[in-house]
C-alpha cells in the first residue's frame, strides 16, 4: 500500500499541489498498521482510528487519501463512505480534496465518476459523499467507511453515534477521526481525546476502554513542557520544517511571547494542548506604557478640543440598571504622535453608586469624586442625560463613525442620535461584529497604543477583563463576572471597530511601521 500512495494519489495544495503523495514515515506507519495488521479470519484488526496533531501537518490532505484507499480497496459491493464534521461546510474540506485528488489521478478517474456531491464507482455501485453535521435523517445509512475531521469542534458524539451503528451490517468497516485539541469544557472532542489517553495508557477497571479496534495516534507536547523549546515543537508536528515550516513557528512563537491569548493558542494549534481561554487577556505593564502621563485623562478631552486635526469615532455601549454606561471616543494618530487617544465618559447610577462601591469592593465613589466617572440622577440610567452628552461631543469632535449597542435602548437612542445629524452604525456584540475589532484592540494595547492617560477606570477594567473564543478563534470580550464591568473596554472595541472598517482611520503601521508583538 505506501508503495502504490504516490502512483494513486497526488496533493491538492500549495507548492505540493498536483505533485505525487509520498508518505512520511509517519503516515506509512499509520498506514501499515490500518492495512496490514490482520486477523485470522482476514479480516482487518484495526477499524477505527483516533489521529490527534497539531494544526498544519497535513492532517486533511492525509484524511482524505486514506478515506480513498479504504474506499477502493475493499471492494465493497454498495459501499458507502461519509465524509463529516461539526458542519457541512467542514465536512466539505476532506470531500473536496478527495474529489481533487479523484481529477489529479489517471488510475482513480479510470474507477470513478466524479459529480459535484458525491464520488461514484460504477462497478462497485459505491458512492462517497459529505454529511451535514447533524444526525437527524442519517439512520438509514449503512456506511463502510466514515471519515471524521475536527472532532474538537463537535459538540456531541450523537453524529458519530449514528454513522458507527450503521457500520453494523459491514464485514470490515472503518472510521478514520483526526483533529486538532480544542478548548476545555466546549463538547464531545474532549471526551474523545481523553477516551484515547486511556486506550493509550491500557487502563483496566471497570471502566476500562477496548482496545483491540483502535489504533490511537497523539502528536501532543507534555503539559509540563517548555512551550517556547523547539526541541518540544516535533512533539507535536512530526511534519515540521516541511509544514508548518520552522520559520512559521518561530514567527508564532515570537508574537505569543507577551500575548497569554496568542500563548494560549500557540500552545492548542501547533503544541497540540488542550487549553482553556488565559484568565488575563492584556498585561498591565503593556496598558499603562501607551500612557507615559498618567494624570493626562484630566486633560484630554481640553487637548482634544484644541487640535482640527484629530479625527474621531465613537463606541456607546449601553447599560441596564446594574452596568457602567461607556462612551468611548478614539482620536487615531496622527503625524508626530503615533499612538490613538483614548477619551472614556463613563456613567453610574448616583442612588446606588456607594452601595455598589461597597458590595462590589470597586472605588465608584472615589472616581465619581475626582471626576473619572459620572453619575446620573435616581438608581437607573438616565438615557435622555447620555444622549446629551453624545451629542453635544458631536458638536466639538470630528465624529466620523459613531457604533451604538443594539441591545437594551440602543435602537431607540441610536435612531436618535442618527435624527440629529450623527453618523449611527448599530453594531453587535457577537463573536462575529466583535472577534476582528477584539483583535485590533488587542494589537494595540500589547504594542501600547493607546494611550487613556492613566485613566484609572479604564486601568481596572483592563487589568481584569478576559475574553472568550470560539471554535473558529473568533474573539470577544468576556462579561462572566457581574462585579468586574467591562463596558469601557467592549466601547472601546466597538470604537475601534468603526476606525478600521473601509474609509475609518488610519493603518497603524502607516505612523511607525511594522512591529513584532
Amino acid at each position: 500500500m505506501v508503495e502504490m500512495w504516490p502512483k494513486w494519489f497526488r496533493h491538492t495544495e500549495g507548492r505540493w499541489g498536483g505533485k505525487p503523495f509520498h508518505l512520511t514515515k509517519w503516515q506509512a506507519c499509520i498506514v501499515r498498521l490500518l492495512f496490514g495488521w490482520k486477523l485470522e479470519d482476514g479480516f482487518r484488526l484495526y477499524r477505527r482510528l483516533l489521529l490527534w496533531i497539531a494544526r498544519k501537518n497535513g492532517k486533511s490532505e492525509f484524511l482524505a487519501s486514506l478515506a480513498l484507499a479504504f474506499f477502493l480497496v475493499d471492494g465493497e459491493f454498495g459501499g458507502q463512505a461519509y465524509a463529516f464534521a461539526s458542519s457541512e461546510a467542514q465536512a466539505r474540506i476532506v470531500f473536496e480534496k478527495a474529489k481533487t485528488m479523484t481529477t489529479l489521478s489517471p488510475d482513480l478517474m479510470r474507477e470513478i465518476t466524479v459529480g459535484a456531491d458525491t464520488l461514484f464507482v460504477q462497478s462497485l455501485r459505491a458512492k462517497f459523499v459529505p454529511l451535514s453535521g447533524k444526525a437527524v435523517g442519517k439512520h438509514g445509512l449503512s456506511a463502510s467507511v466514515a471519515v471524521g475531521d475536527e472532532m474538537h469542534e463537535w459538540r456531541d458524539g450523537e453524529l458519530l453515534n449514528t454513522l458507527h451503528q450503521s457500520t453494523s451490517a459491514r464485514d470490515q468497516p472503518i472510521e478514520l477521526l483526526a483533529s486538532t485539541a480544542g478548548l476545555k469544557g466546549r463538547g464531545y472532542g474532549e471526551i474523545l481525546f481523553d477516551e484515547s489517553r486511556r486506550i493509550e495508557r491500557a487502563e483496566g477497571g471497570a471502566d476500562a476502554v477496548s482496545t483491540v479496534d483502535t489504533l490511537v495516534v497523539i502528536f501532543a507536547a507534555e503539559p509540563d513542557d517548555d512551550w517556547q523549546d523547539e526541541a518540544v515543537w516535533y512533539k507535536a508536528n512530526p511534519n515540521l520544517g516541511v509544514s508548518p515550516t520552522l520559520r512559521f513557528l518561530r514567527d508564532e512563537c515570537a508574537k505569543a511571547k507577551d500575548s497569554p491569548r496568542l500563548e494560549a493558542d500557540f500552545k492548542r494549534y501547533y503544541l497540540n494542548q488542550w487549553i482553556g481561554t488565559a484568565d488575563r487577556w492584556i498585561p498591565l505593564d503593556r496598558w499603562d506604557a501607551g500612557a507615559p502621563d498618567k494624570q493626562r485623562w484630566k486633560v484630554i478631552e481640553e487637548q482634544m478640543l484644541a487640535r482640527t486635526d484629530r479625527t474621531c469615532f465613537g463606541g456607546l455601549d449601553l447599560s441596564s440598571t446594574s452596568d457602567l454606561t461607556a462612551l468611548v471616543w478614539i482620536f487615531p494618530p496622527v503625524e508626530g504622535d503615533e499612538r490613538w487617544v483614548v477619551l472614556p465618559r463613563l456613567w453610574v447610577p448616583a442612588d446606588n453608586i456607594e452601595l455598589r462601591a461597597r458590595r462590589d469592593r470597586v472605588a465608584y465613589d472615589t472616581w465619581a469624586k475626582i471626576g473619572a466617572i459620572r453619575t446620573t440622577d435616581g438608581n437607573s440610567v438616565d438615557y435622555p442625560t447620555i444622549r446629551a452628552q453624545v451629542l453635544a461631543d458631536g458638536e466639538v469632535f470630528d465624529v466620523r463613525k459613531l457604533a451604538v449597542d443594539r441591545l437594551f435602548q440602543g435602537h431607540e437612542t441610536g435612531v436618535a442620535l442618527a435624527e440629529q445629524g450623527l453618523p449611527v452604525e448599530f453594531f453587535g456584540q457577537g463573536f462575529v461584529s466583535m472577534s476582528q475589532p477584539s483583535k485590533d484592540f488587542e494589537r494595540l494595547a500589547l504594542s501600547s497604543l493607546l494611550d487613556a492617560g492613566g485613566h484609572p477606570c479604564m486601568r481596572w477594567q483592563v487589568d481584569h477583563v478576559a475574553y472568550v473564543q470560539d471554535d473558529a478563534g473568533n474573539i470577544k470580550p468576556s462579561k462572566k463576572k457581574a462585579a468586574e464591568k467591562i463596558d469601557g473596554i467592549v466601547a472601546l472595541i466597538m470604537a475601534l471597530g468603526m476606525a478600521f472598517q473601509p474609509g475609518g482611520g488610519p493603518s497603524v503601521y502607516e505612523s511607525h511601521g511594522i512591529r513584532m508583538i
